[in-house]
């Protein structure tokens, strides 16, 4: 069984900076595409972010972009999200999210495996 587990989330004022990390269990981490979502209160969860099974490619929301940094190390199977410049939308549970069947994942009905998210609060 495939087991997920994020950290790093917390309380931060807007302008300021956070780093997830999302550990994977098992020594397959480098076989599964992977990627981040969020879900805020009432709101459905979003893509934010992802990246291929090699990280040589990523790809954001629009939201995002310039200001999210999506990074993988297979050494120590770990998925890491640099968020800087962040925003009170940007508020939500954060879910790292793996999938071995697609090259990328894009969207929540292509994900195997979700961790149990991490909550990100932006105070303005």
């Amino acid at each position: 069984q495939v087991q997920l587990v994020e950290s790093g989330g917390g309380w931060v004022q807007a302008g300021g900076s956070l780093r997830l990390s999302c550990v994977v269990s098992g020594r397959t981490f480098r076989t599964y595409a992977m990627g981040w979502f969020r879900q805020a209160p009432g709101k459905e969860r979003k893509f934010v972010a992802s990246i291929t099974r090699g990280g040589g490619d990523t790809f954001y929301q629009d939201s995002v972009k310039g200001r999210f940094t999506i990074s993988r190390d297979n050494a120590k199977n770990t998925l890491y999200l640099q968020m800087n410049s962040l925003k009170p939308e940007d508020t939500a549970v954060y879910y790292c999210a793996a999938t071995s069947e697609m090259l990328v994942v894009l969207t929540p009905s292509g994900v195997d495996y979700w961790g149990q998210g991490t909550q990100v609060t932006v105070s303005s």
